[in-house]
């Protein structure tokens, strides 16, 4: 996996986490569900890139 790839996946990660918990503060279902959707697509394309690099070696 490339480090572009990483910094991208890891920046939707802390960008789910922040809008699913400004979510829960705020009561508001609509964000937090974005936020656990980022965070859901951000580690699928981690586990993507994984299997990727393992037919690598």
């Amino acid at each position: 996996m490339g480090l572009d790839d990483k910094i991208k996946n890891a920046a939707e990660k802390i960008t789910g986490q922040a809008k699913e918990a400004y979510g829960d503060a705020t009561d508001n279902d609509r964000l937090r569900a974005e936020g656990q959707a980022e965070q859901s697509k951000a580690e699928l394309k981690d586990a993507g890139e994984n299997v990727k690099d393992a037919f690598k070696k």
